[in-house]
């Protein structure tokens, strides 16, 4: 096979090492920001944290931010060409915080774990050696709601494996029940049947109300589940109220355990927004939180460092020049960071900006039926950015208003027709299938049919299957399971 040598033209679009870094650190949400740029300033020593000390730093100086440096430390070059680095000093510093900015700290709760918790309340079990293994190994087994979800065969198995326990599945059950009698109750169940039994036995109350309750979820906790309540009334021969009573002391019940004691600790999260929007006169106001680009700058200390190479009269030495190239890079890599943060917090900017604009009745109002249709289109066209940038945008970031704090996605929809021909928001449709349901008769809700035919009323041009996509999409359940005595 010959041979053939040929020219071509390709035409390629690659992303800079800058860009690649701009498009990582807009995607943040701040509290990552902040964790992001700690992490730059321990691995950076010439960036640093804090207003610049000299605003002076060598006003007239001409910044050459994207010049490509020789890399080869052999080759013959200029050394005071090479470090002539004179930046201005607004390039190398970048603050948007205020004296009254609070600088506030996240909680940390601590404490002892889930399983902790358990392992200490076996300890007042006098157990043999294997027994306590196979308990502690079972409280390891449950999940965060406390439910051991493991068949018990698997179980022995791990035993045998893991521990050189050999054992019966008879033994290991055992051994739960010794779990299921530890705080809180209904720990320690498989099912959500058994979870309800155990607290409704542990109550040891045996007035007919409880009773009741025994009953329907030891024999009709599938007509219960499904609230077939008709169903139930027939088998035990109670009245509707006798049965609602029941039905609320059931319901009174916590259908995850573990969370009681999980919860308490886990690490308190609280959503920082990204934006702060308030109403001043009428006019909207908009703001970066301060937390979100926090006081950077290039160290003084590697700056003088290069003036030192600067005065120098005699040529340098090897060891000199690969100081000199550590320190230009140091230098260059902590510009870069300080340029692509001033770029993220232009592009936080005018992409809420644009987003304001767009929805300026609601933000004006609060009023989610004036929201809308809008696309990520519809704003990268505004402010002529690519549409994976606004994504990246609105994925991650929070604005504070008057009405709650809420994601940026959130206000972001498809379009509807109604009879009329105006294009509405899917989130005006949303807001009105849930008042309806809001406002329903709970002994009769309305069906997804009855839910379409009152919007068609409205004008809205729905189908009976979009009104359940919806419905799904607002964690509403069917008519069925809202109903109540």
């Amino acid at each position: 096979m010959a041979l053939k040598q040929s020219l071509s033209f390709k035409l390629q679009q690659k992303l800079s090492p800058q860009q690649i870094q701009l498009m990582k650190l807009l995607q943040l949400p701040t509290v990552a920001l902040e964790q992001r740029i700690k992490e730059e300033i321990e691995s950076n020593p010439a960036l640093d944290e804090g207003k610049e000390e000299d605003d002076e730093l060598d006003a007239e100086q001409e910044d050459d931010f994207g010049r490509e440096e020789i890399s080869d430390a052999e080759k013959e070059f200029d050394f005071d060409a090479y470090i002539s680095d004179d930046t201005p000093s607004y390039k190398l510093n970048i603050s948007n915080q205020s004296k009254d900015d609070e600088d506030k700290q996240v909680p940390l709760s601590g404490g002892a774990s889930f399983q902790e918790l358990l392992e200490a309340q076996l300890l007042m079990y006098n157990l043999e050696d294997d027994d306590y293994t196979i308990a502690v190994h079972l409280i390891g087994s449950l999940d965060e709601s406390g439910y051991l979800r493991r068949e018990l065969s698997a179980i022995v198995d791990d035993l045998a494996f893991t521990q050189n326990i050999i054992t019966e599945e008879a033994h290991v059950a055992k051994l739960l029940m010794v779990i299921q009698h530890f705080d809180p109750a209904g720990v320690g169940a498989r099912t959500l049947q058994e979870c309800l039994l155990l607290q409704l036995k542990r109550k040891n109350n045996h007035s007919l109300i409880y009773r009741n309750a025994i009953e329907i979820v030891e024999k009709y906790f599938d007509e219960f589940s499904k609230k077939h309540y008709s169903k139930i009334i027939d088998k035990l021969t109670i009245s509707d109220e006798d049965l609602k009573e029941t039905i609320n002391e059931i319901l009174k019940l916590n259908p995850k355990p573990g969370n009681s004691l999980s919860d308490a600790n886990k690490v308190v999260q609280h959503i920082v927004p990204d934006f702060n929007l308030t109403i001043e006169n009428d006019q909207i106001v908009l703001t970066l939180n301060g937390r979100n680009t926090p006081e950077l700058k290039v160290s003084r200390t590697y700056n003088d460092m290069m003036e030192g190479y600067k005065v120098q009269k005699e040529k340098p030495s090897k060891s000199q020049k690969d100081a000199l190239m550590f320190v230009k890079q140091k230098l260059d890599s902590a510009k870069w960071f300080i340029d692509a943060i001033k770029q993220r917090q232009n592009t936080l900017i005018v992409t809420m900006e644009a987003i304001i604009m767009y929805q300026k009745e609601y933000f004006l109002s609060g009023d989610e039926t004036l929201l809308k249709p809008m696309i990520l289109k519809d704003i990268a066209e505004q402010v002529e950015l690519d549409i994976s940038t606004i994504s990246r945008v609105v994925n991650s970031k929070y604005v504070q208003t008057p009405y709650g704090t809420f994601l940026l996605k959130t206000f972001f929809s498809e379009s509807l027709s109604t009879d009329s021909g105006e294009e509405v928001s899917t989130r005006e449709v949303k807001k009105i299938l849930q008042d309806a349901i809001d406002e329903e008769n709970k002994k009769k809700p309305l069906t997804d049919e009855k839910l379409s035919h009152l919007l068609n009323e409205k004008s809205y041009n729905i189908a009976r299957r979009t009104i359940a996509k919806y419905r799904e999409q607002l964690n509403i359940p069917v008519a069925r399971l809202r109903k109540e005595l």
